[in-house]
């Protein structure tokens, strides 16, 4: 279980650094990761966000700091990375309910949120279908736009960016350039650096790049590719989670520096039985 120990040992970074600063791509070398691909997972297994996850654990220890009632609400403020009481005094009401002042009190309801420790358990659910191939080099050619993993804004404006494509006849122009044999659309997430990553729609193809679009070139790569049944975003968003918290911990391989890409197959998207592909480059743990 050497993924669930790297994991863990980002989350005991984390924890012994709440009083200072946290330094994402620290806990993601820790976790044999990219910084980008860390938070992804984080948010997938433990369901929260990395940032609200530390935000949350800073305003919890700061509640016990105003119980022992030994220092000011301005020291307390900086020491969980607040620049000014003022702010630190709104989230810590909106997290406990009660003002700082009032957290001195004895008796009152505080909430705790504990620290989280990633473990192995036998769920015995549905199965996953999935395979693992070498997929060799090709180009795609299609849209381009950076978004950032900060508040998870990348959920909302993906699905966003795909209506937009939709709508605009962009999905249409890419359909008439794809290559013979290779209609099916890919979604990209690449090129991650700190809390922004570039997402691409595009299809496979040889022709030249049209105004407005880009190329990307997929070196030769392991990947495992899962199969996802039903209606989107839905029946991707479920698999990813299995994938992180199933997949990852059993399977002896740890997610590879390269790009990540939806497969979209050409059946009926609006049917519960449509086909979809998540691929993730991987490579042998250490």
């Amino acid at each position: 279980m050497e993924w669930l120990a790297k994991m863990n040992a980002a989350l005991n970074y984390i924890e012994d650094n709440l009083t200072g600063e946290i330094d994402y791509a620290e806990a993601a070398k820790l976790a044999c990761s990219s910084s980008y691909n860390f938070q992804r997972m984080f948010s997938f297994i433990a369901d929260v966000p990395l940032a609200e996850y530390i935000r949350r654990r800073r305003l919890t220890l700061a509640a016990l700091d105003f119980q022992r009632g030994e220092e000011s609400v301005l020291d307390i403020a900086l020491k969980y990375g607040y620049d000014s009481p003022v702010s630190f005094a709104r989230a810590f009401q909106n997290l406990h309910g009660i003002t700082p002042r009032e957290a001195r009190e004895k008796g009152v309801i505080l909430t705790l949120y504990p620290t989280i420790s990633f473990k192995f358990t036998i769920k015995g659910v549905s199965e996953m279908k999935y395979r693992i191939e070498k997929a060799e080099g090709f180009r795609l050619v299609g849209l381009v736009r950076t978004f950032t993993t900060v508040d998870e804004q990348n959920f909302k404006m993906i699905p966003q960016m795909w209506n937009d494509a939709c709508e605009d006849g962009a999905l249409e122009k890419m359909c008439k350039i794809c290559k013979e044999g290779k209609p099916e659309l890919y979604g990209v997430c690449y090129n991650p650096r700190g809390q922004e990553f570039d997402y691409m729609i595009a299809v496979e193809s040889d022709e030249p790049v049209k105004e407005g679009m880009k190329e990307l070139i997929i070196e030769d790569q392991e990947y495992v590719k899962f199969e996802c049944r039903g209606r989107l975003p839905e029946s991707q968003q479920s698999v990813w989670k299995r994938i992180y918290t199933e997949w990852f911990p059993n399977s002896g391989y740890e997610h590879a520096d390269a790009p990540e890409l939806e497969w979209y197959s050409q059946e009926d998207a609006n049917s519960d039985s449509y086909l979809s592909e998540i691929w993730i480059p991987i490579r042998k743990c250490k």
